[in-house]
């Protein structure tokens, strides 16, 4: 997932070849959902959007303290895809889908298992022996899927921490400004209302108006569309929304003011979410 391949074919008016990547890239993600064998990941470090679209197939997902998982995409002008706007609904608390796919929250270590990413804590310490317990037991695995699914729990259970802290606070605030909402402008004024938790309601504010507009407008297009939908479903539309991004100025400009140039001063087209006015829910239309 070379941004700046991907930017460069663009450029040069080649925008097939970046639709190629997009249809191979779904294509393998959608092969793991579907593996008819038993699918592991070790997600240790960074695990964000393509990375994170790899892991979001696979039966169990484990974490450690340095696992760092995110959907980041609405910065660069793009949308975050990879199935996740679909699969986000299986996998999060109500409210969360919508929360990790426009803001671009990052969620660290036990985070990622409390929120539904990842499935088990292991201390990174321990990851060689568990990679060791794991080969151990591959060979003789059961035949049946769901049987070899239940011994696989049994070799990872006593690896995994179980001191997860929940955040009820924080999850009933997510559910509240963000669940089920349809438009951008909704989500701001619930926003824009908070009588408490002021400074996490400025900062969600904060990071949203740094975004591209009209990439987080359809975010929230694909969310509402593909929530509850097969997930071959879900790779078809996000392709064609893919499509639509990387052909927007906004794609460029991303690109060129995070990862190029640096200046973190993006011109978006438009501006602001204010200026998407009554194209704000078109985009995809």
């Amino acid at each position: 997932g070379d941004l700046k391949e991907l930017t460069a074919a663009v450029q040069a008016g080649a925008v097939h070849l970046a639709d190629r990547f997009f249809q191979a890239e779904y294509a393998l993600d959608l092969m793991i959902h579907q593996c008819p064998k038993p699918v592991v990941v070790l997600a240790h470090g960074i695990t964000m959007g393509g990375g994170l679209g790899l892991a979001a197939g696979a039966d169990f997902v484990v974490a450690t303290e340095a696992t760092r998982m995110a959907m980041p995409e609405t910065r660069i002008g793009f949308f975050p895809d990879v199935g996740g706007t679909g699969w986000l609904f299986t996998k999060c608390p109500p409210g969360y889908p919508e929360y990790l796919a426009l803001t671009g929250y990052e969620l660290l270590g036990a985070e990622c298992v409390r929120l539904g990413l990842a499935t088990h804590l292991v201390e990174s310490a321990r990851l060689p022996e568990l990679r060791q317990a794991l080969k151990n037991c591959a060979g003789a695995l059961p035949p049946a899927k769901p049987d070899a699914l239940a011994q696989l729990e049994r070799v990872l259970a006593p690896f995994a921490r179980r001191d997860l802290v929940p955040n009820p606070d924080l999850d009933a605030w997510v559910a509240a400004r963000f669940a089920g909402k349809r438009s951008l402008q909704e989500i701001m004024a619930a926003l824009n209302q908070c009588s408490f938790e002021l400074r996490l309601c400025e900062e969600v504010r904060r990071r949203l108006r740094e975004r591209s507009p009209t990439a987080l407008a359809v975010t929230l297009q694909l969310l509402r569309a593909n929530e509850g939908r097969p997930l071959r479903e879900v790779f078809h539309r996000e392709a064609l929304a893919g499509h639509f991004m990387i052909t927007h100025p906004d794609y460029l400009e991303g690109i060129r003011a995070r990862i190029i140039d640096k200046d973190d001063q993006p011109r978006w087209q438009p501006a602001s979410i204010e200026a998407l006015g009554a194209r704000e829910s078109g985009f995809l239309n």
